[in-house]
């Protein structure tokens, strides 16, 4: 009996998933207009009025039949015992599983990554999926986000199904640099790109794909060898590369222990003060080093690191003479407990301490 029903139901599913929703709804008007029309050729019937009948056919077709209105004539019953209620159940029915399958195929196609996000603004997107370091680098990023205000898009060609489905959105296509990959991802759209491939030549690839689509965004690569990254910063001038410290960090380990401590809490937005950075805006006067330095550890308890003129810090002075100048627009970096916003600097006060 149980494989009977489960087949049967499996082929009414099967059924109504083939069906268009303007053919389960123009079936539903048809059968209420059939059967209002029935019901007011019999004659004799209350339900039959225009402003009770829609009434009675929803209680009816819903099963809830509340009883306060019911045919009373041997025909009325005869009508909607053997066409309004087996039709009106069939139809209620075939439109629940309707709705019940959008919501799961809207639902399975975000999980397989087919789903589209072109709607998306401001948000950032990861190119790659590397297992544990993703779900780290979704991790810190999320730590350093204040009210975690965007969006993640995460890209993939390797895996099946999106591997962090309450954290970040998921788009699967057959290279990181395909044009429908980088469309439903929202890449001309986003604030930030993350490029993390299996290898150099992927992460490349992916790089000068998402740049020919959104050249403002701040885009971040890795890369193993310093020759991609060189290659890259010839054609993306804007990127911002990242190569493989690992060797630096175990001679500075080996030479100063607790260096790799140092690193760590430096990067991490999970634990403790880290690193961050601001933007001097540009209506601030001048200001020496030193008296920013004295002014961020004072108010904010924060140590000023180095500064530089350009976002991507290529020319970043660390630990600068007191006297360095710091002009508006510069980018200033230092390590705090939280992030501080620029405007939360009296900059007119430091302006007064005139920098050489």
């Amino acid at each position: 009996m149980y494989v009977i029903f489960s087949g049967a139901a499996r082929r009414f599913y099967t059924r109504i998933s083939g069906l268009t929703w303007d053919t389960v709804l123009g079936m539903l008007v048809c059968h209420f207009a059939v059967s209002w029309g029935l019901m007011i050729l019999i004659g004799g019937e209350t339900i039959a009025s225009r402003d009770i009948f829609w009434y009675f056919y929803v209680t009816t077709a819903t099963t809830v039949g509340y009883g306060d209105y019911s045919p009373v004539t041997e025909t009325g019953r005869l009508v909607t015992t053997l066409w309004i209620m087996p039709g009106g159940i069939a139809l209620f029915t075939a439109i629940i599983a309707k709705f019940a399958q959008q919501i799961v195929d809207r639902w399975r196609r975000r999980l397989l990554g087919l789903a589209s996000y072109e709607n998306l603004t401001d948000h950032i997107v990861i190119l790659g999926w590397h297992g544990s370091r993703t779900h780290r680098m979704v991790d810190q990023i999320r730590g350093g986000q204040v009210n975690n205000k965007h969006e993640i898009v995460l890209c993939s060609r390797s895996t099946e199904e999106n591997p962090m489905p309450d954290r970040v959105r998921f788009v699967k296509g057959l290279t990181l640099n395909a044009p429908d990959l980088l469309r439903r991802a929202a890449v001309k759209n986003a604030n930030y790109l993350i490029a993390l491939g299996h290898d150099d030549d992927e992460t490349l690839a992916a790089v000068l794909g998402a740049a020919a689509v959104n050249s403002n965004a701040h885009i971040v690569a890795y890369f193993d060898q310093q020759s991609f990254a060189d290659l890259l910063k010839a054609h993306c001038p804007h990127a911002e590369c990242n190569v493989s410290l690992s060797i630096e960090l175990m001679v500075r380990s080996a030479q100063d222990p607790g260096s790799s401590r140092v690193q760590s809490q430096l990067l991490s937005t999970i634990k403790g003060p880290t690193q961050y950075s601001l933007q001097v805006p540009d209506d601030a006067k001048p200001v020496a080093y030193g008296a920013l330095f004295s002014a961020l550890k004072t108010s904010y308890d924060a140590t000023l690191i180095g500064v530089a003129e350009t976002a991507l810090g290529d020319d970043l002075v660390l630990n600068a003479p007191q006297e360095h100048r710091v002009d508006p627009g510069m980018i200033v970096y230092f390590m705090a407990p939280h992030r501080i916003d620029p405007s939360q600097i009296d900059w007119s006060a430091l302006g007064a301490t005139q920098a050489t």
